[in-house]
């Protein structure tokens, strides 16, 4: 088995290790959980396409939230909800990469975007009077590709890392391929993979942290020495979701790497993975569509119009 999958180029993935009588249970819920996050997702980026009203930075920069969560997903559920219902676990070395490539990307691309929501509201909050001539059309545009760009390097490179390693086992230790398992199928020294994973990790978490303290406490500053219940009202309303939403992908992307140091955990491990892809992608249309008052309002009008014509 060792060396065809080696000549085929076949790997194998690890099982979920569910009961058969729970496999199906877990099947449908997570066949469920995939459409409503689609749902929720790909309804929120319309919305905001659709009403010129919603043409502001502020929900523009978060378009880009809702596509890494269906980019995130889409890369692992379908997969995953295949391998349960076939019970066939094999993946081709060269799909394992781009699932890999594309899951970190999504954990990458998740800092490098509320940095610039961050930014945003910093912006909105602090400098309202030249908000408008500050962030333009091509700002926004700037600051999108410039937060997709910088997680697409800092993976490639460190993807490449792993794929220039030879491999001497066919066996993924994960139930999906992430950048650990690839270079984890090499017997080779992998001392320069974990240095630039030390080294990605700690750039994209200070990096994100650090932005995201600033210009909270900037903000807090400027509210408190200007004491203005509008403008203070305005930055809760904004900034409430942002930090929501910030501290949700903070906590679970925290545990993932936490249970990646417990192998003896390996249901629990498998459990967190999943969830730290599907929790954000629920709560932050629900969270951001709740808390932000306009894409609220719009979001409710659409219902009521088609329970009225209903």
């Amino acid at each position: 088995m060792e060396n065809i999958s080696s000549v085929s180029d076949i790997l194998v993935l690890e099982d979920l290790e569910l009961s058969e009588s729970s496999t199906y249970p877990v099947f449908f819920t997570l066949l469920f959980v995939y459409i409503a996050l689609l749902i929720s997702n790909i309804g929120v980026v319309v919305i905001i396409i659709a009403e010129r009203s919603l043409h502001e930075p502020m929900y523009l920069l978060f378009c880009n939230l809702s596509v890494n969560d269906i980019l995130g997903n889409t890369i692992l559920l379908p997969h995953l909800l295949f391998d349960m219902v076939s019970k066939e676990r094999f993946i081709s070395h060269g799909a394992c990469v781009t699932q890999a490539f594309f899951s970190h990307t999504y954990g990458s691309a998740s800092h490098t975007i509320l940095i610039i929501m961050a930014i945003d509201r910093y912006v909105a909050i602090c400098n309202p009077l030249r908000y408008s001539a500050i962030m333009t059309a091509k700002v926004v545009v700037t600051l999108s590709v410039s937060a997709w760009a910088v997680s697409v390097v800092l993976v490639g490179v460190l993807v490449s890392l792993s794929v220039r390693l030879s491999r001497c086992t066919s066996v993924v230790q994960n139930f999906y391929c992430d950048n650990a398992s690839l270079f984890k199928l090499s017997c080779e020294d992998v001392s320069i993979n974990n240095i630039y994973g030390l080294f990605y990790t700690v750039v994209l978490c200070s990096s994100s942290m650090g932005t995201v303290a600033v210009t909270y406490i900037r903000i807090a500053i400027i509210c408190r020495t200007k004491k203005n219940a509008e403008l203070n009202s305005k930055a809760i309303q904004t900034c409430a979701s942002h930090l929501v939403l910030y501290l949700i992908m903070l906590l679970t992307g925290y545990i993932a790497i936490i249970m990646h140091r417990f192998p003896e955990h390996r249901f629990l491990r498998k459990l967190v993975a999943v969830l730290f892809h599907v929790v954000p992608a629920h709560l932050n249309p629900i969270i951001y569509g709740l808390q932000t008052k306009h894409l609220r309002l719009r979001i409710l009008q659409i219902f009521g119009k088609k329970i009225i014509h209903s």
